[in-house]
């Protein structure tokens, strides 16, 4: 790869894979951002039928514009020197724009979405320019002016959506964002530049397991923070102070599944794969889902304590069961990303939680989260029975084997 005054900010081979203060530090701004989140999909606790789905289809458009923010953050510091001033910079800005969406986004599908929206673009649009500037002559800065030309092609849809009628907005919204996240997917590829396949890039690899798995961890502090601030909110009672008691013991079990072998060795995945960013694309589709999965479940924690033996409602039965569904689903994949299978225990769990939704359906959501703890706790007692007594296995991922000079020149 050429030299030039640009190479100074790449990150070196011998950098540390610790994710920096100051990154954690950035994490802040997404604790607040991952609350409201929760609040919005607590507020479709009445809601029925289509007002659901669309309901949830919203908070998940917001979500999901969150993600690929801090996502793409993560990338940048996997990527490139964290300790250097240009990127600190890039990254307190990223933090701003992402506090500014987080406070916005109770109503940022309403009357602040002009707000998020500009948030929004102000990251996906200025930052590459700035680390393009920043690389100067180096081969590399045509990475991030491919993603500034995408963010151009993309922002009419966001804008419009944020200054035209309310009704419109969702589907260019979401005509947006399936634009960006397409562009990721493919590269961002421009005519004569072709594409920059994300899965060929050079990055820190334990340095983004890092990042993924606290990202986990933020999100299980928020179930925490709902679990507590719902049970001191309400009226104390033995059925309410149960419910507390089953929903942190099924925040515990989460963090249990997640970190046995597969969670734990995640770090070592990324750090002996031949194309670290294969396998880092992959970890990031997969800790999407389980974020998103520990939030769902979150809302239900919060529906169960405030009314533990209430009549029955499709969302109690979305948020209680179905965080829990997807966490498995994901969970699943991410043994399929590190050892290549799936787990006997996960696919038990995952069938029983299916099979008990019908019966759950008549059931006060104080029986359904009983339900889901014990069918988690099923699954962590299969898991430790089944090591029990071995060693720690070692990694085998099938993703990102190749060796690691089939990369392209701007990698």
């Amino acid at each position: 790869m050429a030299a030039g005054p640009g190479a100074a900010l790449l990150r070196p081979p011998t950098s540390s894979g610790r994710a920096t203060f100051l990154e954690l530090f950035f994490d802040l701004a997404f604790v607040v951002a991952l609350t409201r989140v929760s609040q919005r999909f607590a507020e479709l606790n009445d809601d029925t039928g289509w007002a659901l789905v669309e309901g949830f289809g919203r908070t998940l458009l917001l979500f999901l514009a969150l993600w690929l923010i801090w996502s793409h953050t993560t990338w940048i510091t996997s990527r490139y020197e964290p300790e250097r001033s240009i990127i600190q910079a890039v990254v307190v800005g990223t933090m701003f724009a992402g506090l500014v969406m987080a406070v916005t986004l109770p109503r940022g599908m309403e009357e602040r979405a002009l707000p998020f929206a500009v948030a929004y673009l102000m990251v996906m649009l200025v930052r590459p320019l700035v680390v393009a500037a920043a690389l100067r002559g180096h081969p590399r800065r045509l990475v991030p002016f491919r993603l500034a030309a995408w963010a151009a092609a993309s922002a009419p849809l966001w804008l419009a959506g944020a200054l035209g009628p309310d009704r419109l907005r969702l589907p260019l919204w979401a005509a947006a964002l399936a634009v960006d996240y397409l562009a990721w997917a493919l590269g961002w590829p421009l005519p004569w530049l072709g594409a920059s396949a994300v899965g060929r890039w050079r990055i820190a690899g334990p340095h983004l397991a890092d990042r993924h798995q606290q990202m986990f961890l933020i999100a299980l502090g928020e179930s925490i923070l709902v679990i507590g601030m719902v049970f001191s909110g309400t009226d104390y009672s033995e059925e309410r102070a149960a419910a507390f008691g089953v929903a942190f013991a099924t925040s515990a079990l989460l963090w249990r599944i997640y970190f046995h072998r597969a969670g734990l060795l995640l770090t070592e995945a990324l750090g002996r794969a031949g194309m670290p960013g294969r396998l880092g694309t992959a970890s990031e589709r997969t800790h999407l889902l389980i974020v998103l999965s520990v939030l769902v479940t979150a809302v239900g924690y919060e529906l169960v304590i405030d009314e533990p033996f209430g009549p029955p409602r499709p969302s109690w039965l979305l948020f209680v069961v179905g965080g829990p569904v997807l966490f498995l689903v994901a969970r699943m994949r991410l043994e399929y990303e590190i050892f290549g299978r799936a787990s006997r225990s996960l696919v038990i769990g995952l069938v029983a939680l299916l099979l008990f939704t019908l019966a759950l359906t008549r059931w006060a959501p104080m029986v359904g989260l009983s339900v889901v703890a014990g069918v988690l706790a099923l699954v962590a007692l299969l898991d430790a029975l089944r090591n029990r007594g071995r060693p720690l296995e070692v990694s085998t991922s099938p993703i990102g084997r190749e060796a690691s000079g089939d990369r392209d020149s701007e990698a």
